[in-house]
């Protein structure tokens, strides 16, 4: 088994993720998801691979950087999945937003082939994982976590292991709930405040002085107001991670009533064609409900 690691999935994240490694001196092996390989991790030395096994092979450290549970689930088990070239002792770093379910399902194959299974989802989108600022929920085996630590410390800015296998899952569908959450009461809240006549960039100067200020507050509704959607996180893997959460409650018993009306939001604004702008153009959806654009266009809003 080699020190190479393999990852799998360079898209919006996972392209800036990998580069942080190679740059740290890591040997890079790519099995290209959806998209080609990106031309600069290329030109930094990394292997590309037809296959999924392929990229596992003699790999010391596989890494899923993917979309939903399906993908997580082919990349791992389908045909020339990574299972197929997993030496035994290799670990498997799942930094996917995922069902904690099927995560845990995922974690009890892997260990019966010999290998550790980490999930290890990541909060902080984009401008994250470009300056490895990533929050990263760890479910992990106490040895194998203290093992890859190096490896997400180079990745992210905060790391905690909150549990065993499936542990970091859940905890992702905890912050997307407020995430999303947040996002919907500062759309509201601004486009209330459009509504009344007053200026929402100067609302918005107010407020992160204030109890209100977030991170949502300081980053999205920026964006709102400058109508600038360019996906750092798209609606429809939004939409997508609050359906893991209402199906999860729905296992647990638990009432999740506002978690249920965002995801609504999030919805029509897939309905309508957006499913790949960012999530903080979750304000259009209630923009058409109110008939008023948050910078004061008229009946319709884009």
């Amino acid at each position: 088994m080699t020190d190479a690691i393999a990852f799998i999935g360079t898209g919006i994240m996972g392209r800036p993720m990998a580069g942080h490694l190679q740059r740290a001196g890591r040997r890079l092996r790519l099995s290209p998801h959806r998209s080609g390989a990106p031309a600069e991790l290329v030109a930094g030395g990394a292997e590309i691979v037809s296959t999924p096994a392929e990229a596992a092979r003699g790999a010391g450290t596989v890494i899923l950087m993917l979309p939903d549970t399906p993908d997580v689930e082919r990349v791992l088990f389908g045909p020339d999945g990574v299972i197929e070239g997993l030496a035994p002792g290799a670990t498997v770093i799942d930094m996917s937003s995922i069902d904690p379910i099927a995560t845990g399902a995922f974690a009890a194959r892997i260990e019966a082939a010999g290998c550790d299974y980490v999930d290890a989802p990541v909060s902080g989108g984009e401008v994250g994982a470009r300056e490895a600022a990533l929050t990263i929920m760890v479910g992990a085996r106490e040895p194998a976590y203290e093992r890859v630590l190096p490896l997400l410390q180079l990745m992210g800015a905060r790391i905690t292991r909150v549990g065993d296998p499936g542990a970091g899952q859940v905890t992702k569908v905890a912050n997307q709930i407020i995430v999303a959450l947040n996002i919907e009461a500062v759309a509201e809240a601004l486009l209330f405040a459009a509504k009344a006549g007053v200026d929402p960039a100067m609302v918005r100067e107010a407020l992160l002085g204030g109890f209100a200020s977030s991170r949502v507050l300081e980053v999205h509704a920026q964006r709102m107001i400058d109508r600038t959607f360019a996906p750092g996180f798209r609606i429809e893997l939004h939409q997508k991670d609050l359906g893991l959460a209402l199906a999860g409650a729905r296992a647990l018993s638990v009432a999740l009533p506002n978690t249920a009306g965002t995801q609504q939001l999030l919805s029509s604004c897939v309905a309508a064609g957006q499913g790949d702008s960012d999530h903080s153009a979750l304000i259009t959806a209630l923009e058409q409900l109110a008939h008023y654009r948050l910078d004061g266009g008229g009946d319709e809003a884009e």
